[in-house]
């Protein structure tokens, strides 16, 4: 006795192969997005564990070692004393970057409303190329020349080769046009 169906799914030669199982609509993928409250969630989170592993740093650093600073003297712990330092030292970048942020949101707020006053007419859009900008379709033989120091004077900035200059600008960091380099 022979069946018609081959043993293990093969397909004969001559036989149709069997088509993909139909498809089922595709489902309608909900995207969810972040919000503020999820963002401090996370932000917690990654706050305690960065606790736990400072509280493991001071537990296993309890020397206590002595400490002086502008005629205070007293002892702390070394954990406590290495991380007082850090707090310090982030003081040092956080004090003056918040001084500096709070000053371009003043120059911001002041920009917004010196183009809020213009009016939408002199007010020059967003997506408008400045006026000295190369077309994105200019070849490079279009584009103006990069360099525009005359031939034999040294560059703005650069250094300039042994010999050049006179010998009274030499150790002054004067080229040879006379100008100081920063």
């Amino acid at each position: 006795m022979t069946s018609s169906a081959p043993a293990g799914g093969e397909v004969q030669p001559g036989q149709a192969a069997p088509g993909p199982p139909p498809q089922q609509p595709a489902l309608r993928h909900h995207v969810v997005r972040r919000t503020r409250v999820g963002g401090l969630w996370v932000a917690s989170a990654l706050f305690a564990v960065v606790l736990l592993l400072l509280l493991f740093f001071i537990l296993q650093n309890g020397n206590k070692v002595e400490i002086s600073y502008m005629g205070a003297h007293g002892h702390l712990p070394l954990g406590v004393a290495l991380l007082l330092a850090a707090v310090f030292g982030i003081l040092l970048v956080v004090i003056p970057g918040t001084g500096r942020i709070a000053q371009l949101r003043v120059t911001a707020r002041r920009h917004r409303r010196a183009d809020s006053a213009a009016g939408p007419a002199e007010a020059a859009p967003a997506d408008a190329a400045p006026a000295d900008a190369t077309p994105a379709d200019a070849t490079p033989s279009d584009a103006a020349p990069v360099d525009a120091t005359p031939a034999g004077a040294t560059p703005p900035g650069a250094i300039p080769a042994a010999g050049a200059g006179t010998p009274a600008d030499a150790g002054t960091g004067a080229s040879a046009d006379g100008a100081a380099q920063a």
